[in-house]
């Protein structure tokens, strides 16, 4: 019976640890790793008595807190956390190769933001409140830090 109890337990608080680190959101794989946990103190109260009912129930609960702060310790993600540091950038503009009045093509429809190819170079692009069909040539508007804005060829005539 102690090999019942010490499984359940164990796989509940496996199950737990899952939900609270990997598992996003819902919480019902935590409600069965907690289930699972109350059914093997309740075995063991049940079958093994009150004193080894309430041995089983704190160990638990003692078990339970070093684990969650075990894993919850930042040395023990170091080895599953990215660390290289993403440093790319979209649209890096070279004020002298785009300027406002550039003219270009969608390659891609702009809802409101897509892909233009405006002086020989692929741009992410934003058209405002508009909505831009592919292939469609536009004329850039303005340049904000690094969103170009742009707008339709035929609304500039």
């Amino acid at each position: 019976m102690w090999t019942v109890i010490l499984t359940l337990i164990f796989v509940g608080l496996l199950i737990v640890l899952l939900e609270i680190l990997v598992i996003p959101g819902g919480g019902i794989a935590g409600i069965i790793g907690f289930g699972l946990m109350v059914s093997g103190v309740y075995l063991a109260f049940e079958r093994e008595g009150t004193t080894a009912g309430l041995l089983v129930l704190s160990g638990t609960v003692v078990i339970n807190i070093a684990s969650l702060v075990l894993a919850l310790r930042s040395k023990t993600w170091d080895k599953a956390m990215l660390k290289k540091q993403l440093d790319g950038k979209v649209n890096l503009i070279d004020a002298e190769r785009l300027k406002a009045g550039d003219k270009g093509e969608t390659i891609s429809r702009c809802a409101p933001s897509g892909k233009a190819f405006i002086n020989n170079d692929f741009y992410e692009v934003y058209a405002g409140t508009s909505f831009i069909d592919e292939n469609q040539m536009i004329e850039v508007v303005k340049i904000e830090s690094n969103k170009i804005f742009v707008k339709p060829l035929k609304d500039s005539l």
